[in-house]
């Protein structure tokens, strides 16, 4: 026999099935997080002030985050670059005695293998970008040949006395079109090549991948390919052409006389209006060294500077969007006639509407996570921000906010109400 009185004085109040729809929302602050333990506001767990019971959806409501982001950075490893030299500016070939341009020959003619070219990370417009791809082309160029000329190699020494005269080197100059939006790379005495396909390129995201945690899970991504695709390359190398041409030396004048077979330069030239002084009239580049050839390039593409124009959204368990992933050569996609998409894979599509460096606000999220029957309950909410290859945003010290809305559903009690006049 039971020990506890099971006389039931009260009677169980009836459920009467009816239900209160009720709006409850939630303000969430990136520095609300343990900042000890989640240093990256990117990724975060986070306890809410309450149980939030019967919950039927969840919805992202408003939200304000801080354009900081770097569209160039080693996180993205879009910051470096390769050329080589094909063929090299000999003042002997033109008659030239100095011993200057005599020794930058010999130290350039040692080292036909790539320059890798690094630029600051960081977000530019067109014109920084081609003033900063000027200098560091020559700066890369120039700290070779200070080591060449300082080197004890038996094979150099004969060419340390240009350490004392050499200064930098100069004969890089590169410009943005702005009609055509595009980059146009000379060099005012020795033709290169944009080396697009190099395996130093490789190298740098293989390490990269390593080294930054936030990349260890980055997609594979055939249309970004480092910092050339970016400045309107394509992933194939690229050669310089020459400014000149020859006059035909089989062609006579009316009198004649044998035209003159003597090059004439052709001095890269955009028509369009003034690009470095007020009275250069186009000309972009010259060179000063006698008898020297132009040769200059210009990137096939248009410039994107603009940097990624969604970021994802994931919260653990109200993840509710379906995402298409970047295509890859595999064995699954040739293999296969499969989506490789994610079902599930992200809560918020949020669209970036602001460039560096500003604050975008914006509201009304159209996607929710939904739950029939009702969740029981939510109290933590495990939170992560990302791109479209799924590396982690970079918010740096910048912080941001978001408001959630819950959708609840509140039991009614069942009533009877007696109306006396």
């Amino acid at each position: 026999m039971s020990q506890f009185n099971l006389n039931k004085n009260h009677q169980l109040i009836p459920n009467s099935n009816e239900y209160y729809l009720e709006k409850k929302y939630v303000s969430i602050h990136s520095e609300d997080r343990d900042i000890l333990k989640y240093r990256n506001s990117s990724e975060f767990e986070i306890e809410l002030p309450q149980d939030y019971l019967n919950v039927l959806s969840v919805k992202l409501s408003t939200w304000s985050f801080p354009c900081n982001y770097s569209v160039f950075s080693i996180d993205t490893n879009n910051v470096y670059m390769t050329f080589k030299f094909s063929s090299l500016y000999n003042p002997a070939e033109h008659s030239y005695s100095d011993p200057l341009t005599q020794a930058i020959y010999v130290g350039l003619y040692y080292n036909l293998e790539e320059y890798v070219v690094e630029i600051e990370p960081g977000f530019y417009n067109p014109i920084q970008m081609a003033t900063e791809l000027t200098n560091k082309f020559n700066e890369t160029v120039t700290i070779y040949l200070k080591a060449f000329f300082t080197s004890t190699n038996p094979s150099y020494i004969p060419y340390n006395y240009a350490a004392d005269l050499f200064t930098e080197y100069d004969r890089f100059t590169i410009v943005y079109s702005d009609v055509g939006q595009k980059l146009f790379f000379g060099n005012n005495a020795d033709q290169f090549i944009i080396t697009n396909t190099s395996k130093l390129l490789a190298e740098n995201k293989i390490f990269n991948h390593q080294c930054i945690p936030s990349r260890r899970n980055e997609l594979p991504n055939y249309s970004d390919f480092g910092l050339p695709s970016f400045l309107g390359f394509n992933r194939v190398d690229i050669e310089s052409n020459s400014a000149s041409y020859y006059l035909n030396s089989n062609i006579t004048n009316e009198s004649g006389i044998i035209e003159s077979t003597d090059p004439i330069n052709l001095v890269p030239r955009l028509y369009y209006g003034n690009i470095l002084l007020p009275n250069d009239k186009g000309y972009w580049i010259n060179s000063e060294l006698p008898g020297a050839t132009i040769y200059y390039l210009s990137a096939p593409n248009k410039i994107n500077f603009m940097g990624p124009a969604y970021i994802y959204m994931e919260i653990e368990g109200l993840n509710c969007i379906d995402e298409t992933i970047p295509y890859n050569l595999s064995k699954f996609t040739t293999q296969t006639n499969q989506t490789n998409g994610v079902v599930n894979s992200a809560f918020a599509k949020i669209p970036v509407i602001s460039t560096p460096i500003s604050q975008w606000f914006d509201t009304d999220m159209w996607p929710y996570k939904h739950f029939n029957p009702p969740a029981e309950r939510i109290r933590k909410l495990q939170i992560k921000f990302r791109y479209h290859n799924n590396i982690l945003v970079n918010f740096g010290t910048f912080d941001y906010s978001f408001m959630l809305e819950f959708t609840i559903l509140r039991p009614q009690n069942e009533r009877k109400y007696t109306l006396v006049f």
